[in-house]
């Protein structure tokens, strides 16, 4: 077998793993059969406006917004950070393994301390279908 077909057929592996896992996750039952708990790495954090509020309301605590968001991403709390393509808000990938610590911190902003901005927290972590790829291969899969 040669590289370009040996690469091309662990490609194939890895799209047929990771849509398998997406359509595990979208099925209730095998959703709960899962071996184990994802690792948690991060958690996203959506931060947009609450309706009603307006732009002059945010800007008013935007300079010390941007200084504490700073500061934390110089502490290491904050791992990245994004400006919503649609305009509506920021995504804050936070460096933490849950989700109460990330509420802890993102709740310590200026903004969030008004209560113009809602929050969704998404845990997130290694993508669990890739677990697969570790398994030893058998005999079988050496003979081809």
């Amino acid at each position: 077998m040669n590289i370009a077909t040996n690469s091309l057929r662990s490609l194939l592996l890895a799209i047929t793993l990771t849509l398998s896992g997406v359509i595990a996750m979208t099925t209730p039952a095998s959703a709960q059969t899962q071996p184990t708990a994802p690792t948690v790495t991060g958690v996203l954090v959506f931060i947009t406006a609450k309706s009603g509020v307006n732009r002059e309301q945010i800007m008013a605590v935007l300079p010390a917004e941007i200084r504490a968001t700073t500061q934390l991403y110089l502490d290491g709390k904050i791992r990245e950070w994004y400006s919503r393509g649609d305009g509506r808000g920021v995504i804050i990938l936070v460096d933490t393994k849950d989700v109460a610590e990330a509420h802890s911190l993102i709740d310590s902003l200026p903004l969030s301390k008004t209560g113009f901005m809602d929050h969704e927290y998404i845990p997130v972590g290694p993508l669990m279908p890739l677990r697969l790829l570790l398994n030893t291969p058998s005999a079988t899969d050496h003979a081809h």
